[in-house]
């Protein structure tokens, strides 16, 4: 089983949108609020995805 080493950039990013989004979500005034929770929902698409394919390189195939 091999490990997909180049795909931990793309879950340390979701989880850096996740971690940064979510505060900014309810501090931020509106509309800049809603940007911000698009990009949480854009970190948890892109860590699991960095997850599944760290994982299971050949998940998508």
């Amino acid at each position: 089983m091999t490990i997909g080493y180049q795909y931990i950039a793309l879950v340390v990013a979701g989880v850096a949108a996740i971690c940064w989004g979510l505060p900014a979500a309810h501090r931020l005034k509106p509309p800049f609020d809603s940007a911000a929770a698009l990009v949480v929902l854009a970190g948890v698409v892109a860590a699991v995805t960095g997850v599944l394919l760290t994982i299971i390189p050949g998940f998508f195939r």
